[in-house]
């Protein structure tokens, strides 16, 4: 007779801290595995730390719908109970007259998405907010902002743990097979590795939640789920007054990502970032050569830089489901029973916006686990 559970979370990112938070003290026997050491150690703390405001994604699709009810449920938590954010706002430049074009058409995009306060900058009133900056035009996203994910993750896994939820580090997921009553999970420990049955097994393993979709027998490819490896590296600024940013300040996006853009922090560091390189392998390692290509990047609309004021930062993999060439793709927050997978629910493909949104994707599983135990 295998050890029961009553929930398998497999994945301690940000969302799936989230998810153990909205669950604790509503379901008991709710447990974690995380095959890192401790929470947060891969997409969640290796991004800009933006607060999205809803933007750039098409009216009606699930990052517009979770990022936009998501960011109000962020910034409340973190005035509720002092996690570090700031509501900094957001411009979005035009650094040549054709790319006006294309603020009207975000600002329009937002608007069908619920976000209402967006507004189109002239030359002039971009100089008032940000006079560092050299742009014909721009778009004020005043609800855009920054948040200090690690004090935010460090929350949820506190809620979750003084909610009962248990939390197994160190642990992976290896195996998941479908039982008459729920799924076998095996896991590879320090030690050695160990089975349990588990009632609902929750698939939010970032980058490698599409092998865990694979492993209960989802074949990846038919399903739309296998995940391709977008790396994006950072250059910070040296400090000094050179130049002053408080805005977050970005280009006109381009199809992969978002673009080069101007990210000050809680701290008050300002960095570059990210680019866009589609891998086939995990690495974090940035690329000094890089140095030029960013400069280059941002060189348009902050003149005041020089290349000797790049240092190499930090890098991180999104875990997309868009590859190269490809058009856009939705995240995956789905309960598998149509699939003959009952009580199995994937979150695949959760790149940007998803730490924004993570507090209602967590809300979105919580209402499926509802819907899986009848309660």
């Amino acid at each position: 007779m295998l050890p029961e559970i009553r929930m398998a979370i497999i994945g301690a990112g940000v969302v799936g801290l989230a998810v153990a938070a909205e669950l604790a003290g509503r379901h008991k026997g709710v447990y974690v595995f995380e095959k890192n050491t401790t929470f947060g150690l891969e997409t969640s703390s290796r991004n800009s730390q933006v607060i999205h405001a809803g933007i750039y994604y098409p009216s009606g699709s699930l990052k517009a719908r979770l990022c936009v009810e998501g960011r109000e449920l962020l910034y409340d938590m973190c005035e509720r109970y002092g996690i570090g954010c700031r509501r900094t706002g957001k411009i979005i430049i035009a650094v040549e007259e054709r790319e006006v074009e294309y603020l009207e058409k975000i600002r329009e995009q937002g608007r069908q998405s619920g976000v209402g306060d967006l507004r189109l900058l002239s030359r002039g009133e971009i100089k008032k907010l940000e006079p560092d900056i050299e742009a014909v035009a721009g778009l004020l996203s005043p609800s855009s902002g920054i948040v200090d994910c690690y004090s935010l993750m460090s929350f949820l896994y506190r809620q979750a743990v003084e909610g009962g939820v248990k939390f197994a580090f160190n642990t992976e997921v290896v195996g998941l097979k479908k039982e008459v009553e729920g799924y076998r999970v095996q896991v590879r420990e320090e030690d050695g590795g160990s089975e349990f049955a588990a009632h609902v097994v929750i698939n939010a393993a970032g980058l490698c939640s599409d092998r865990v979709a694979q492993l209960v027998g989802i074949d990846i490819d038919t399903a739309g789920y296998r995940l391709h490896y977008c790396k994006g590296e950072y250059f910070s600024l040296s400090p000094g007054g050179k130049y002053a940013v408080e805005k977050l300040v970005y280009p006109v996006p381009g199809q992969v990502s978002l673009g080069i853009h101007i990210t000050p922090d809680l701290e008050g560091t300002i960095r570059l970032g990210p680019s866009e390189q589609y891998v086939d392998e995990i690495d974090y390692g940035v690329d000094e050569s890089q140095r030029e290509g960013f400069y280059q990047s941002v060189k348009g609309f902050l003149p005041a830089i020089d290349m000797e004021d790049l240092s190499p930062d930090f890098a991180g993999i999104r875990p997309k489901l868009q590859g190269p060439g490809e058009g856009f793709r939705d995240f995956v927050v789905s309960h598998e029973d149509g699939a003959g997978f009952p009580g199995l629910i994937n979150l695949i493909g959760i790149e940007s916006p998803g730490l924004t949104a993570a507090t209602a994707i967590a809300k979105m599983v919580a209402g499926l686990v509802r819907k899986v135990c009848g309660q």
